[in-house]
């Protein structure tokens, strides 16, 4: 492997964003290096050392004429890398500090975790203790667990993204191939893939008609002869580069509703990629339904004018399909970074989110549940007070064990 020169300036925008983040953990290591170290902190120094210069390496490497494909794979190694080190720190600041950081791990789980994850709804009950200073070992722990099962999330979405846009490079690749191969098939035998018409009888003889090609149009043909001996090597050609001009046109149609997206991967552009050979295939498929009589009102087309207008009209209307591509496109770049509202899962979560103390009318736990324990821990335990409740007042806020 090849890395690149030390102070080379990075070849794209997120590697760049990546050395400025891995430059500023370093820095965080290495105030909490000269902080006195039991053996377990001296672990997690290490630990966050090796993953902030794994990070470094990925950022830097260079695979040569290898780079067109290894984008991906550099990038996931300089993020996770990254993250790692994040939850470490979480670990190695003070409880002051981690208590400072407690709003930003929970914005960062609201984006990733279900509502009715057992751990973001666990923070979202310690939340408001862990600002105020009380913090303990079990909500640092919490917090770490929380920060890394957000990250790991975040992973899964968007390998999510990756995996789509995958699919359509490759589907794009598929379609091209068999753009390209019916291309040199009609070039070498076309008249065997012929796509020619015969409108009509030449007035200037009884017995001429008018053969129609996509490059040529054929007058005083003798009425015998088949149209398909007509065609040249350049008609199917020539219906693919018309069925490209009318897809071109939607691509440019459908950029009104493509957005700016801070995930990676591209996904808006190998969605609008697809459209092109998938316009050239349905130009010469439209043509030779029409040729075959397989369009209802469509009779042989006049003019070579007519043969390609509607090459470019049905290389245009391959936007009836492909706009479900772009649709799905869509949705999985705003699922990234947006949880689904999941259904409470009794074995998951006691309570969702929503009655989450401190939310604008949100019910309070009850009081076994106030350290952010499960329906169960606190009961199991017998060790937590519980709040005495009056069985005949109506309203009374029932037990949290049996």
């Amino acid at each position: 492997m090849t890395g690149t020169a030390p102070g080379r300036p990075p070849r794209t925008a997120w590697r760049a964003r990546a050395k400025t983040r891995i430059a500023y953990l370093e820095a965080q290591l290495e105030r909490e290096r000269v902080k006195p170290c039991s053996e377990d902190r001296k672990t997690l120094v290490e630990g966050m050392r090796g993953h902030l210069k794994k990070a470094g390496a990925a950022a830097d490497e260079d695979f040569g004429w290898r780079r067109a494909w290894s984008g991906s794979a550099a990038r996931e190694g300089v993020w996770s890398n990254i993250r790692s080190a994040e939850v470490m720190l979480l670990q190695l600041v003070s409880d002051e500090e981690a208590a400072g950081r407690a709003s930003d791990v929970m914005a960062l789980v609201k984006d990733h975790l279900e509502a009715d994850d057992p751990r973001r709804v666990r923070l979202g009950r310690r939340l408001r203790s862990i600002i105020s200073g009380e913090i303990s070992p079990s909500d640092r722990d919490l917090m770490v667990r929380a920060l890394d099962a957000a990250y790991n999330a975040l992973d899964d979405e968007l390998a999510r993204v990756r995996s789509l846009r995958n699919i359509l490079w490759t589907a794009t690749f598929l379609v091209l191939l068999g753009v390209a191969g019916l291309a040199v098939y009609g070039w070498f035998f076309p008249q065997s893939l012929s796509i020619c018409f015969t409108p009509k009888v030449d007035p200037g003889g009884a017995s001429g008609v008018t053969v129609v090609c996509p490059t040529a149009e054929h007058t005083d043909v003798s009425a015998g002869t088949p149209a398909s001996e007509l065609a040249e090597s350049r008609d199917i050609l020539t219906v693919e580069i018309a069925g490209l001009a009318g897809a071109a046109l939607t691509v440019i149609a459908s950029l009104r509703r493509i957005r700016g997206t801070d995930s990676p991967y591209m996904l808006p552009l190998a969605s609008a990629v697809l459209k092109f050979p998938t316009g050239a295939l349905s130009a010469f498929l439209g043509l030779l339904l029409i040729r075959g009589a397989f369009v209802p009102g469509l009779s042989d087309l006049d003019s070579r004018a007519q043969v390609l207008g509607w090459a470019a009209a049905f290389g245009a209307a391959q936007h009836l399909v492909t706009r479900l591509v772009d649709d799905r496109a869509q949705m999985t770049l705003a699922e990234v970074g947006r949880t689904t509202e999941a259904v409470v899962d009794p074995e998951r979560a006691a309570v969702k989110e929503s009655d989450v103390p401190g939310e604008t009318g949100a019910p309070g736990p009850p009081a076994a549940f106030q350290d952010g324990e499960g329906p169960h821990e606190g009961a199991q335990e017998g060790t937590r007070a519980r709040a005495p409740v009056d069985e005949g007042t109506e309203g009374a806020r029932p037990r949290a064990g049996p």
